[in-house]
């Protein structure tokens, strides 16, 4: 009973530090907030795949887990955002881009759990993804116009609901007798990043960055050879057009 338990209380971990990363926001902590919602990610990350090493799978374990996706990785980096970037501007603009991207990140997740897709990858960014990269871009307030903040902050939330293919690496799974090691991973990422949180929360803003463009770049390499077909059709229909007699 305690080992199926496990998957839940990873998730609950989640949960938690998504609420921790909201007060310590409002604690002027920002650094600390996003290391946080980092910290949820690899919690995030494992829970799935020991639910599967232990056969503890359960609806029940999926929907908490939509719900604890949606405050740690929607909620809780559009306020690390807001209050670090957006409080200077017009009340009804900053609040208006810091509500869409947890709504986006919700029918992300809503979307997600009644389409099930075995492809190989995932339709749309994760949130857990968006998340990750608007609440370390936060900690670039200082190097980045509020602007481009702004902008960065609805593209992530438009990618949430694109459906644009991003890889899926949830088939990576851990064996049950390696499941011993996932609690002595998270209290060393922990330590790490209460250690190193403004360098660790800057490094892997990189490739959070990364994995949200190549979705951008494949989606582009995907459409242009249709698009290339379909020019070139018209331009065969149009010169039939202009050979046939008058």
């Amino acid at each position: 009973m305690i080992l199926k338990s496990i998957p839940s209380l990873l998730t609950v971990g989640n949960l938690f530090l998504g609420v921790i990363a909201i007060l310590m926001v409002f604690n002027e902590k920002p650094q600390m907030a996003a290391m946080m919602v980092l910290i949820a990610m690899l919690l995030d990350g494992v829970d799935g795949r020991v639910a599967r090493a232990l056969n503890a799978q359960s609806e029940f374990g999926k929907e908490l887990d939509s719900l604890s996706d949606v405050i740690s990785f929607g909620v809780a980096p559009a306020f690390i955002m807001y209050v670090v970037a957006f409080q200077d501007l017009s009340p009804a603009l900053a609040w208006t881009v810091t509500a869409i991207f947890p709504i986006c990140g919700a029918l992300r997740l809503a979307r997600f759990n009644v389409i099930t897709s075995s492809a190989g990858y995932f339709i749309g960014l994760p949130i857990p993804a968006a998340g990750g990269v608007l609440a370390t871009l936060a900690l670039f307030k200082d190097d980045i116009p509020v602007g481009v903040l702004l902008g960065s902050t609805i593209l992530l939330s438009c990618l949430m609901v694109s459906t644009i293919r991003y890889p899926n690496f949830k088939k990576v799974g851990i064996p049950r007798s390696a499941v011993w090691l996932v609690p002595i991973v998270v209290v060393v990422s922990v330590a790490l990043g209460l250690l190193f949180e403004s360098q660790l929360s800057k490094i892997l803003f990189v490739p959070l960055l990364l994995y949200a463009l190549y979705g951008l770049k494949k989606n582009v390499d995907r459409r242009l050879p249709k698009l290339r077909k379909r020019r070139k059709l018209k331009e065969e229909e149009e010169a039939a057009k202009s050979e046939k007699p008058a």
